[in-house]
């Protein structure tokens, strides 16, 4: 009779709808708690960089308050011609954004840090997807951002959504990452604690 492992704690750091439902995809239980005092803005790291830092910052303050837990933390940036892109917040910025990127490329960088509070330990993992845009007309992306309303979304596109039409090539080993938490890598990391996605039963405790 084979033989659960013990139950680990899983804390999602985020605030994000996304993330959050993509970890619900593992059906394995988890809570959310917000990060504690992380501040984006104050950080002046290239993209790589920042991803992985503030993926860290997230992690780690909310393991601070998670004494026995298995804290999952991520972040994303973007870059086009090494430049940092930002959400756009605003339906005139996802415009401009989308302007800029018809016919060119940019890299969607998707950091990830879990650190196990029992011992300390932490993992990470950087993933990086190249999203190449088609031609894009300016009725296009007019008629998208009014279907899509983009706001929230580095690179101004629900790839999940009406965003894939805009694209002509993507480039990367976890389409997940994408928007958001890439399941491949977490599911491998949270292995390396001894947390078996495939043998914890959704709803232990």
């Amino acid at each position: 009779m084979s033989q659960h492992p013990e139950f680990r704690r899983i804390v999602l750091a985020s605030t994000s709808r996304y993330r959050r439902e993509l970890l619900s995809r593992l059906h394995i239980p988890f809570d959310v708690r917000a990060p504690i005092g992380v501040d984006e803005r104050a950080v002046d790291l290239p993209a790589r960089e920042l991803a992985l830092e503030l993926a860290w910052q997230k992690a780690a303050s909310v393991a601070a308050v998670e004494p026995d837990a298995i804290v999952i933390g991520s972040d994303q940036t973007a870059s086009v011609d090494g430049e940092l892109q930002v959400k756009p917040e605003t339906r005139e910025n996802a415009s401009a954004q989308l302007r800029r990127l018809a016919g060119r490329s940019h890299d969607l960088i998707t950091g990830v840090v879990i650190i196990d509070t029992r011992t300390g330990q932490r993992l990470d993992h950087l993933d990086v997807h190249t999203l190449t845009f088609r031609d894009l007309t300016d009725d296009e992306i007019e008629d998208y951002i009014a279907k899509d309303n983009p706001t929230d979304c580095l690179g101004a596109c629900k790839i999940e959504s009406l965003g894939i039409t805009l694209m002509s090539r993507i480039e990367g080993n976890d389409f997940t990452a994408i928007t958001g938490l890439p399941l491949i890598a977490v599911t491998r990391l949270l292995s390396q604690l001894g947390v078996n996605v495939l043998g914890t039963r959704a709803g232990s405790s």
